[in-house]
Parts: C-alpha cells; sequence; structure tokens
C-alpha cells in the first residue's frame, strides 16, 4: 500500500511539472529575429590622484608621503582608485578587452592620472571600467 503511494504521489508531481513546463514555454514572448543592441555606455575622462583603495579608506593616506605605500599595496593586489579633486573615489575596474591601461595603472601609484573609461555607480560605490591612463599635464 506504501509503495501505491509513493507511486501515485510521483505521477501527480510529474504531471504537474510538465503541465507547468508546457504553460511556461507558451507564455514566453516571441523572440525578434534580430536582437537590440544596447546603446553602448559614453566613455568619461577623470583626473585625479591614482591612489591604493585599502590605505586611503583605512587611513586617508594619500599624495607623495604614501607613494612608496601604496605602490607595495597595489604590487600587493590592493585594489587602486581614482580621487578626483572634489574628493570622490573611483575604483578602478580592469576592462574585460582592454587590460593593457589597468596593468599601466599599477605603476602610477600617487600620480596625478588622467584615466579614460565607463564610469557608472551602485549602491553607494563608483568606478571606471578603464580604457585608457596617462599622467596627467601638470
Amino acid at each position: 500500500m506504501k509503495k501505491l503511494m509513493v507511486l501515485v504521489t510521483v505521477a501527480g508531481l510529474l504531471a504537474v511539472a510538465i503541465a507547468v513546463n508546457a504553460q511556461t514555454k507558451t507564455a514566453e514572448p516571441a523572440k525578434s529575429a534580430a536582437p537590440a543592441k544596447a546603446a553602448t555606455p559614453a566613455a568619461t575622462t577623470l583626473k585625479g590622484e591614482l591612489v591604493d583603495t585599502g590605505c586611503y579608506i583605512g587611513h586617508d593616506a594619500k599624495g607623495e608621503k604614501h607613494v612608496g605605500c601604496a605602490t607595495k599595496c597595489i604590487a600587493a593586489g590592493m585594489p587602486m582608485g581614482v580621487l578626483t579633486a572634489d574628493g570622490k573615489l573611483y575604483l578602478i575596474t580592469r576592462d574585460h578587452e582592454i587590460t593593457d591601461p589597468y596593468e599601466q595603472a599599477k605603476t602610477m601609484a600617487g600620480s596625478m592620472v588622467e584615466a579614460t573609461g565607463v564610469v557608472a555607480e551602485r549602491g553607494g560605490m563608483r568606478s571606471i571600467d578603464l580604457t585608457g591612463i596617462k599622467l596627467a599635464a601638470k
């Protein structure tokens, strides 16, 4: 009797699953032949000091006195950021296709830079997906 009850229960669950699956497939909207292209976000150039985020956020370390420490921290994997003149910090993220600027940035700790890329903000965090970087003109 137990086996019969288990068999009936499994068969019932299977029938419900098949019905839900069939209904889901018919409820999906028709897909167009050509997928819509998403608008490419515009690149922005930020000017500011390249800082290691750990020391800057942790104890406001920046400037010429901190170059040695920032260089070591970045080389050890500490995330980098651009600190703009108005005090906004942008986390530097590595672009998936253009990786050279990110590697170049690692050698610019404590320098004033012009960082180019797509700027974004989510949950209070600002970032720049780096596509170019150079030392800023003095």
